[in-house]
């Protein structure tokens, strides 16, 4: 969560108000904040904290890239030892409203659900037709090459269970831009994985030259993985 001081409690407090309809053990949110975050955001998430006994701020200057947060997110959940564990981002470009289909979804025996936002019932709003096409086409190369199946290869939000997400970390994330969400849908090929739909709001119009050669080594890389069957879990 970076400089989101203006959405951050709703957003919260709207993922606690979905997850409590369910009758889980225990719920525990992970918030991950960096030094790219100098709005005040994280001076509110602790405060927030004190009332909020779910909430578990993670502080990460370390970070490096926006992959070093998602991925010290989804070790602080292991850590906690969660059955399962939600990705979503925050200040609502994922919708909290679309996480009970992902919950629905994993009652029926799957390992991962992933959020698409070319199903039917899926959305993609706000995004240029740039960003549109980059990331539909991005998906047909990626089954293409890849030999994968979902409908949007490129997309975050997320489920997955505690087993197939360490299996998953432990094969390695080399990529240091938003293509990793692409090689962790890769990693995930043979376990049981659906998608289903989801409403995306994208925060920008924008996508870096260095996101987009960061996309193309990587995808290169894994089509070479997979000429050595050697690319999924």
């Amino acid at each position: 969560m970076a400089n989101e001081i203006t959405t951050a409690e709703k957003f919260i407090k709207d993922v606690l108000a979905t997850c409590s309809s369910y009758n889980f053990y225990a719920v525990k949110i992970f918030v991950v904040v960096d030094k790219v975050s100098t709005d005040g955001t994280i001076g509110l998430l602790n405060i927030l904290s004190e009332t909020i006994s779910e909430l578990e701020i993670v502080y990460a200057p370390e970070n490096t890239c926006v992959v070093d947060a998602y991925i010290r997110g989804y070790k602080e959940a292991l850590k906690f030892n969660c059955d399962w564990i939600l990705e979503i981002d925050a200040g609502f470009s994922h919708q909290p409203d679309d996480i009970p289909i992902f919950f629905e979804t994993m009652i029926e025996g799957y390992d991962c659900v992933f959020g698409s936002r070319f199903c039917y019932g899926g959305k993609f709003s706000n995004g240029s037709f740039k960003r549109y096409l980059i990331s539909r086409v991005g998906s047909v190369l990626t089954n293409f090459l890849l030999g994968t199946r979902l409908r949007d290869m490129t997309s975050g939000f997320e489920l997955f269970s505690n087993e197939a997400l360490i299996k998953i970390l432990k094969k390695g994330i080399h990529s240091r831009g938003p293509f990793f969400q692409t090689e962790i849908k890769t990693y995930a090929h043979r376990f049981r994985i659906i998608d289903v739909p989801i409403r995306y709001q994208s925060p920008s119009h924008k996508i870096g030259k260095s996101a987009l050669k960061d996309a193309a080594f990587n995808l290169w890389r894994l089509f070479q993985l997979r000429l050595h069957h050697d690319v999924r879990v």
